[in-house]
């Protein structure tokens, strides 16, 4: 297989486990307890691996402005979720995030893009953005939902540039890990105190769950990022979305309506002209 053809693999894998870990963040009583039990499980599997692998050196500044960028996102994230079903939150900062991310990518980091890659992220960013017509959204949650989708953009710009600096993947996705886990989560933790015990006694089976997956679901981008360009992948990663309708109409009981199958309709376009391009 390819470089292209695994990275290609290995981006809508992680789309796919995305979209579960968002879920269970929805569902969650106390959403920023429930991140913090995500993350902290997370620092907890990797940690062995610490030991093992060499230390990411030459990317200690692309980690350290991915912890901060990652602050204000997962704050973000947690108050577009608070104020608007998933299916309304999760299509527009997911939807704007490619196009940021390509646009920072190629205009500051100057990575190649071609007009079929162009075509199929602009498609990907349609898609997206129209599962979420139709739908009220007070100008609060748009607000979080926006800066929400800014920081995806810039973190994935960040760790894409991270990794390729490190000595290896896995020693950027451990070191990544650590850090979210250890600092971010840990200070979800104690910011919720009483709120958080109670919450991990009753939900860690589902944070151990989605800790696990958000290794997978990262990992996977993270390493797919060191072997191809930012842009393409960046949209692939957003087929998410197509999991993220199917997870909110049969297990959250959201209604599906003609502008989310559009929407799905303009995604799987994008993700063939990607794939394609390939």
């Amino acid at each position: 297989m390819s470089p292209a053809a695994l990275a290609s693999a290995m981006i809508l894998t992680s789309g796919a486990a995305h979209a579960i870990v968002n879920a269970i963040l929805k569902s969650g009583r106390d959403k920023m307890s429930s991140r913090a039990l995500i993350d902290g499980f997370s620092a907890l599997m990797v940690l062995p691996a610490a030991f093992l692998l060499p230390l990411p050196s030459h990317a200690w500044g692309w980690l350290a402005a991915s912890w901060a960028t990652h602050v204000v996102y997962l704050f973000a994230l947690i108050k577009a979720f608070e104020g608007a079903d998933m299916m309304v939150a999760y299509p527009l900062f997911r939807g704007v995030a490619p196009t940021i991310a390509a646009a920072v990518a190629v205009g500051v980091f100057h990575e190649p893009i071609t007009w079929p890659v162009g075509l199929g992220v602009g498609l990907v960013s349609l898609g997206v953005l129209t599962t979420a017509l139709g739908r009220h959204l007070d100008r609060r949650a748009l607000g979080w939902s926006m800066l929400t989708g800014a920081t995806i953009a810039l973190y994935t710009v960040i760790d894409a540039q991270g990794v390729r600096a490190a000595p290896s993947a896995p020693s950027y996705i451990v070191w990544f890990f650590l850090g979210l886990g250890g600092g971010i989560g840990a200070m979800f933790a104690i910011w919720r105190g009483p709120v958080f015990v109670a919450q991990a006694r009753e939900q860690w089976r589902p944070g151990l769950a989605a800790g696990a997956l958000s290794i997978l679901t990262y990992g996977l981008a993270l390493w797919a990022f060191r072997l191809g360009a930012t842009p393409r992948l960046a949209a692939l990663r957003e087929t998410s979305i197509l999991f993220g309708v199917v997870i909110a109409v049969v297990f959250l009981k959201e209604k599906a309506t003609p502008a989310r199958l559009a929407g799905v309709l303009a995604i799987g376009a994008g993700a063939v002209v990607l794939l394609a391009s390939g």
